[in-house]
């Protein structure tokens, strides 16, 4: 089975150009492609984890990627998916998100000898004259059929300023820049991305009278068509800073039953033939394939030892509950505290357990928090120092999210 033939057999390709073209170039490591990366965070998250797997396996078959950084594109905000415009950040911080994201690539892809690039479009985006961009790439794009796209069509009812309606004249004049710079032939990217691409295709058809082609990937969503990737206290990040070894994986852990497979499937570098046989498992020996999901990502980005731990963790809670060692944690300070102790809902706010303190006392009301194993019934419950005593009190959200918070 070629490369191509397991995307297929993965569920990972929605739409290509030319599927016979693609088929052969990355069957035979003939393929040098690029997906596009808008550093609008200073870490890669969940989102980003498919398209680094795509590149991940295409690289291991002989094709050269090249993960391009939107220095550039970054500037503007893609308004694929989005019902609102996206928050303008400045150079400074599109600078330091490039940076976190170079040294998060570094750890998943092979960058060594040549064997991948990477590149930020500011290089070539940042310079160009409006009026040479007009005269050399406006001409080339029809109004009509850009309206047309997904990605603004459901935005027009909203308003889409002009700003991002340049964004696929930006990515598509990405795609021509790469082709000359480095002989890229490929885009490949998310299935919400396959206007911009054929701009970018036809771009480099219409100037330099070349074949390249592009491909799409499924987007990760969950069995009830929601993207995957997001909690109640918001993303799932790759950074271990932002989201800990721990509630990684335990993110994959707890996802739904009808879910598993999907994403051993999609995200895994599992043989096709074990992931069948984990797909023939029912009731509760479903626990089995997630703890192997689970494991096996927190493995891919955090390593082999932390991937253990949070394992080991997770087991000891949801076993014996004796075992906090690896268990995500919050130190207090003094200054946490006021006379009569700390809120129940500035503890859940302090620990990152919840996005907004309406949602806390939805999740108390509703008796989804407690601290110590004793249920917390009052949105007003505080805390006294002498909770403490034993150094830390474990605070468990719903039925599956535990934090331990320490008394410095």
């Amino acid at each position: 089975m070629g490369v191509y033939e397991e995307l297929i057999a993965r569920g990972l390709i929605a739409q290509v150009t030319d599927e016979e073209e693609i088929r052969e170039l990355v069957n035979t490591g003939k393929a040098v492609f690029y997906i596009g990366f808008d550093p609008t965070a200073d870490s890669l998250h969940v989102g980003h984890f498919m398209a680094l797997c795509l590149m991940k396996r295409l690289q291991m078959a002989g094709n050269k990627p090249i993960a391009l950084l939107g220095g550039g594109t970054g500037m503007i905000g893609d308004p694929s998916g989005r019902t609102d415009m996206r928050q303008m950040l400045t150079k400074e911080q599109i600078q330091h998100n490039v940076e976190c994201f170079k040294k998060q690539m570094s750890r998943f892809i092979d960058f060594s000898d040549g064997k991948a690039l990477m590149v930020d479009n500011a290089e070539w985006l940042l310079d160009l004259n409006y009026v040479e961009l007009l005269r050399e790439v406006g001409a080339c794009f029809s109004v009509n059929r850009m309206l047309a796209a997904e990605c603004y069509k459901q935005r027009m009812e909203r308003g889409l300023s002009f700003l991002e309606f340049n964004y696929m004249i930006m990515q598509s004049y990405d795609f021509y820049a790469l082709y000359q710079r480095y002989g890229c032939n490929m885009q490949f990217g998310g299935d919400d991305q396959w206007s911009n691409m054929l701009g970018g295709t036809e771009l480099i058809r219409r100037k330099l009278g070349k074949d390249a082609y592009a491909m799409t990937i499924n987007l990760l969503l969950n069995s009830e068509g929601k993207k995957m990737g997001k909690t109640q206290s918001g993303a799932v990040w790759l950074d271990a800073e932002k989201t800990s070894p721990y509630d990684f994986y335990q993110y994959w852990r707890n996802i739904d039953d009808a879910d598993v497979v999907k994403c051993l499937k999609m995200l895994t570098f599992l043989p096709l033939e074990e992931i069948e046989k984990l797909a023939q498992l029912e009731g509760s020996e479903i626990n089995k394939a997630k703890e192997i999901l689970a494991h096996e990502l927190t493995e891919m980005i955090h390593g082999k030892d932390e991937a253990d731990k949070a394992q080991e963790a997770a087991r000891a809670l949801f076993g014996s509950k004796q075992n906090t060692d690896n268990m995500p944690s919050t130190e207090l300070e003094d200054a946490d505290f006021g006379e009569d102790g700390i809120g129940v809902l500035d503890l859940l706010s302090k620990c990152g357990l919840i996005p907004s303190k309406k949602e806390g006392r939805r999740l108390i009301e509703q008796g989804g928090v407690s601290v110590d194993d004793e249920k917390v019934t009052e949105v007003t419950a505080r805390l006294t120092k002498d909770a403490f005593e034993k150094g830390f009190v474990v605070i468990k959200k719903g039925k599956k999210v535990f934090h331990k918070a320490i008394l410095k």
